[in-house]
């Protein structure tokens, strides 16, 4: 993993089960970051989803439900 992946999943959102939010400018900026985020969210059975501009990542393994 790349060392901006790694501070990525190093914040305390990602430590407490909280929600993780870059914009996909941002990711592209760093090439294959995207490839290792959704890999290591599987690792971690979190949930990755992107809308509008935006990369989110849920930081918990629970169900996902999405109501509109």
């Amino acid at each position: 993993m790349s060392a901006w992946v790694d501070q990525f999943f190093d914040a305390d959102q990602a430590r407490t089960g909280g929600v993780i939010r870059r914009s996909v400018y941002d990711i592209r900026e760093h090439r294959g970051a995207l490839d290792e985020i959704i890999d290591r969210a599987k690792e971690e059975d979190f949930h990755v989803i992107e809308t509008g501009d935006q990369i989110v990542v849920l930081c918990h393994s629970g169900a996902l439900t999405i109501y509109c």
